[in-house]
This record gives structure tokens, sequence and C-alpha cells, in this order.
């Protein structure tokens, strides 16, 4: 059965910094483009970050721009969202998310429903 699990969430300051990552069971994470999607509570699920399969083609979103990076660890057959600066407004859970085709990736609605596989989410929780 192919499996997303995300790591790395929990409780920092403002202007601390987590390192999310995704881990993939049952299947080569390799071949698959990865997006990384937010939901605040009583806010629409958003896009935040997403990579190709290659590597070679990334987006993320204006709101954390200059501030999360996305990568991939093909050894680990993971992938990692570092975030930096955080601010309350980050507090959210974080999902990661595979989609076949791999060649490029998407964060907009439509582009959303294009990821087949999810994990469960994460807590990322900002606060003084």
């Amino acid at each position: 059965q192919l499996q997303l699990v995300e790591s790395g969430g929990g409780l920092v300051q403002p202007g601390g910094s987590l390192r999310l990552s995704c881990a993939a069971s049952g299947f080569n994470l390799e071949y698959y483009a990865i997006g990384w999607f937010r939901q605040a509570p009583g806010k629409e699920r958003e896009g935040v970050s997403c990579i190709s399969s290659s590597g070679s083609s990334r987006m993320i979103a204006d709101s954390v721009l200059g501030r999360f990076f996305i990568s991939r660890e093909y050894a680990e057959n993971s992938v990692h969202l570092q975030m930096n600066s955080l601010e309350v407004e980050d507090t959210a859970t974080y999902f990661c998310a595979a989609r076949d085709d791999g060649s490029s990736c998407g964060l907009g609605s439509g582009a959303e429903r294009e990821y087949k596989y999810w994990g469960q989410g994460i807590q990322v929780t900002v606060s003084p």
C-alpha cells in the first residue's frame, strides 16, 4: 500500500524554524512530483510548495517565498520542507502529496486534484 508520512512538525516561536519531512513507503518517490499543502482552521487548503520528480521544477507560494525551501533526498526516499522565519500565520496542518505525473508540479486548486496520494498531515503551531 502506498503511504506518505509527514514528520518534523511541532510548536515553535515566531521567527523560528522547522524542517518537515515527507517519507514514502510502498513506492519510490523519485518518480513523483511532491507538493506540500497546508490548512488552517476555518480556511481552505492552500498549496505551499512543490517539486518535480527531477527536482528541476519547483513552485513556491508568495506567502512563504524567501522563507520556505523544498528539496528532495533521493537516498532517503523523502522530500523536505525547510521553514524559516516562521510567522503566526503559518500555523496549520501541513500535508504532503504525490502526483503521478512527475514532470512538473502545481499548487493551485486545479493542480491539487492531480495529487493522488496524501499523507495524514502534521501540525505546525507558531506561537509566542
